[in-house]
């Protein structure tokens, strides 16, 4: 297994307050060759975080010491393994300048980045977390009148962060795309989106990027699968988009988990670090 490619730390206000350098030793125990530090990215200071405790991403007063937190390890841990330094970025949907500055400002310190979406905007203007309960699912579908459009919504945004264009440091690697899905056995999925998914995969490959192949939907209790799914895996390996493994730690035990799932496919690290 070539590493851990998205990884959070105790910087993430919904996490665990695991320390960078505990996610580095599991790395190192569990034989991995990189990881890469994915925090979730400040959101667009104009925004505010529709999470009920406002705690999606970390906190931007801190962005600087996670940085210098982050190259202390590297300098430690270099002739153990190859930290990167990165983050996972949010799109949302009319906040594409704001983004770009943040990654102006932030991407010649990162080693690594992910591009997601979590936040989706309903018709009435109001703005849901999607992944952050199963509750908050359920108001947001409510909001967007049924599980149909929420999905449509969905991944018509995932559509938008990949076209976007975030300047010279976004991300090339997109995110957990059956994010959605996190609670398809408490709200069945409205529709097969195949060919939703599948147009996602076309972009993706159409513009050189990434698969975040995530195995945290594994435990999650209401999705209990791989985002995407190995259907999905195994079409966007004949595609050959790259396949770059994550497993959405959001503690230091986590490096790692259900990578043995993974066995069956060619997983690469991710491109600017091969260069």
């Amino acid at each position: 297994m070539p590493g851990d490619f998205h990884v959070h730390t105790q910087y993430c206000q919904h996490g665990a307050d695991d320390k960078m350098e505990a996610y580095v030793l599991q790395a190192i125990e569990k034989g991995l060759t990189h990881i890469s530090f994915t925090e979730h990215a400040p959101l667009p200071e104009s925004f505010t975080d529709p999470a009920p405790h406002r705690d999606s991403t970390m906190d931007r007063n801190k962005v600087e010491a996670y940085v210098m937190e982050g190259k202390e390890l590297q300098r430690q841990y270099k002739n153990d393994l190859q930290i990167n330094i990165g983050f996972e970025v949010d799109y949302i949907r009319g906040y594409e300048q704001e983004t770009q500055t943040f990654l102006d400002t932030y991407g010649p310190e990162m080693n690594d980045g992910i591009l997601s979406v979590h936040m989706l905007q309903a018709p009435d203007k109001s703005f849901f977390c999607i992944d952050h309960s199963e509750d908050e699912f359920g108001r947001a579908a409510d909001a967007f009148g049924g599980l149909l459009p929420l999905y449509k919504a969905y991944y018509d945004n995932l559509q938008s962060s990949i076209e976007a264009d975030l300047g010279h440091y976004k991300p090339g690697r997109i995110g957990h795309i059956t994010l959605i899905q996190k609670f398809q056995l408490a709200y069945q999925k409205p529709a097969s989106f195949s060919e939703e998914q599948k147009h996602i995969l076309e972009l993706i490959k159409r513009k050189g990027y990434e698969l975040d192949v995530n195995t945290a939907g594994l435990y999650k209790p209401l999705c209990k699968e791989i985002y995407p799914p190995v259907e999905l895996i195994a079409h966007a390996a004949k595609m050959g988009i790259p396949l770059v493994p994550g497993s959405d730690s959001h503690a230091a035990g986590g490096i790692g988990k259900g990578f043995e799932y993974l066995s069956d496919y060619s997983l690469q690290i991710p491109q600017r670090l091969a260069l």
